[in-house]
């Protein structure tokens, strides 16, 4: 309504930047004007600073890592805290422990290396262990065919989850509130206004900021739940993986805005928002899905990292397991960059021409010919 009002007083149309930025302040308030949205952030926030700070605090609370370490290698753990040392006469014996499990892994001396030992490990070397070293001794993998299961578990389950619950959130945001100004005629005052491209536009934009806004409060507050329990030795082998989350996540959900926005334009109850959007919802899904039950397959995570639509959580997983060129990152990103380009132009097509039409669901064909 304000934007109309601005446009009156104003005698004058407004501009295209003027236009989206107001649709775009329209959205962002009228989310933070909102009891249900406040309240279920609030307790978002709250349940991801309690969790934060609990697995701070039971990871100082636990005992030290439990490591087999050789007579002749014995200088390199002096003063290293964290770690529950088992002596062993040599390279033999410290192998048995640790195919026996007894303990998680084992230092012995190394003449070729040039720190001077090594890591030895059945399946994979406990990264709280390397942190603990300070530096990254060669590993030896008694069994290279397997994976860190439980720690690559958890990094699916945080980059599926975040990506899952933003994108769906939001995106049902945007095509309520488009079949809302719909149904009340809205959206007939706003056309008169500004451009229907500069409303959708606006639209995209304004809860954009607001999912961006979620993702770096959870990171910060990330950030400080490890700070104040001291673990912040964490969070260094996950600052990159994170940063391209960030990243691919920004285009990854203006696609998925846009065209939730357009799908939603083509109907005019509430009711049959379903009928457009499900194809939408599954594709939200299926990554994360995906990189739950796959995320220790290279080959399933290599095409997700690819795929426009789960290329923002399968990439920065193979990122966290070290599978990705440093190259990867930046041919998958201009693949969803241009993708979402053309999503922006098909959706607003596809909004252009079926704001206005009332009634029953209108038609793709009939939506993408205008």
């Amino acid at each position: 309504m304000s934007i109309t009002h601005t446009s009156a007083r104003g005698g004058t149309a407004l501009s295209g930047g003027q236009a989206v930025w107001l649709v775009a302040e329209r959205e962002i308030g009228s989310k933070l004007r909102s009891k249900a949205f406040v309240i279920s952030t609030a307790i978002l926030f709250l349940g991801a600073l309690v969790l934060v700070i609990w697995a701070g605090f039971q990871a100082s609370t636990s005992s030290g890592t439990p490591v087999a370490v050789s007579a002749d290698a014995a200088s390199y753990v002096s003063g290293v805290d964290g770690l529950e040392i088992t002596e062993v006469a040599d390279r033999s014996e410290a192998e048995a422990l640790v195919t026996s499990g007894d303990v998680d892994a084992a230092i012995v001396a190394e003449s070729s290396s040039p720190l001077g030992f090594a890591v030895i490990a059945e399946s994979s070397a406990p990264t709280q262990l390397l942190l603990q070293l300070s530096q990254l001794p060669p590993v030896e993998l008694l069994q290279p065919e397997d994976v860190n299961a439980a720690l690559g578990y958890i990094a699916a389950i945080g980059f599926g989850i975040v990506f899952l619950f933003a994108a769906s959130m939001f995106g049902g945001t945007i095509a309520q509130s488009v079949v809302e100004e719909k149904q009340t005629r809205v959206v007939e005052l706003l056309i008169s206004a500004i451009p229907v491209r500069s409303l959708l536009a606006g639209k995209v934009i304004g809860n954009t900021i607001l999912a961006m806004g979620q993702i770096l409060i959870l990171a910060a507050i990330a950030i400080i739940g490890l700070t104040v329990t001291d673990q912040t030795a964490l969070l260094q082998g996950l600052g990159g993986p994170i940063a391209w989350f960030a990243i691919f996540f920004l285009f990854g959900f203006i696609l998925l805005a846009s065209l939730f926005a357009a799908a939603a334009s083509m109907v005019s109850r509430m009711e049959d928002i379903g009928s457009t959007t499900t194809p939408l919802t599954m594709l939200i899904m299926a990554p994360y899905f995906l990189v739950i039950f796959f995320n220790d397959n290279p080959l399933v995570l290599g095409i997700m990292s690819y795929v426009p639509f789960s290329a923002p959580v399968g990439m920065p997983m193979r990122i966290f397991l070290g599978e990705a060129q440093w190259w990867e990152p930046l041919v998958s990103l201009a693949i969803l960059v241009a993708t979402c380009v053309a999503a922006i132009l098909v959706g607003a097509r596809i909004y252009e021409n079926s704001l206005l039409r009332m009634g029953a669901r209108v038609k793709l064909s009939e939506a993408l010919s205008g």
